[in-house]
């Protein structure tokens, strides 16, 4: 049986583009190869979705500034197997508790292996029982944090290989 490669996940939130235009060039550079893009919310124009897909297909969820018209496409809330690895997506806005734990809440009755959330424009990767907790932060609208991120997830065979933030300044 031949051994399948690992797949790899570009994982960002909070783009926040009011109009499409180009994707900064350490996003762009750092999506190529990627065999998906998991986005969790808050892209504001509907065509952003487009610049993703130039680099790979793209699943995702709407965020709370999101339109109708993402919010039809995208839903609020998702979950999707890769390599084996059961991830849930949600945006993480509400009115109480941390954008963390809303996050948590969203999945609590069937924990995936992890939980892609945005909302906070925060980088986070921690456990919460056996399931990774990731929030890429923000490639376009970094607000208090001192540089723009996004997310690398390796999986493969039913494993996290690896879940990293990649930094860069503009």
């Amino acid at each position: 049986m031949e051994k399948r490669k690992p797949v790899k996940i570009g994982v960002v939130s909070d783009t926040h583009l009011h109009r499409p235009r180009p994707l900064p060039e350490p996003l762009a550079n750092g999506l190529k190869g990627v065999d998906l893009i998991v986005h969790a919310g808050d892209w504001i124009h509907p065509d952003t979705a487009g610049l993703f897909e130039a680099f790979a297909p793209v699943v995702g969820v709407a965020g709370n500034n999101d339109g109708p018209d993402i919010v039809r496409r995208f839903g609020r809330r998702l979950t999707l197997e890769q390599a084996g690895v059961r991830i849930g997506v949600v945006h993480g806005d509400g009115g109480r508790l941390t954008t963390e734990e809303r996050a948590w809440e969203a999945f609590k009755d069937d924990p995936p292996d992890v939980i892609v959330f945005g909302h906070s424009h925060i980088p986070y990767k921690g456990q919460r029982g056996n399931t990774l907790m990731f929030n890429p932060g923000s490639p376009t609208d970094k607000r208090f944090q001192p540089r723009y991120s996004f997310g690398i997830l390796v999986l493969d065979e039913g494993r996290i290989v690896s879940a990293e933030h990649v930094f860069f300044d503009k």
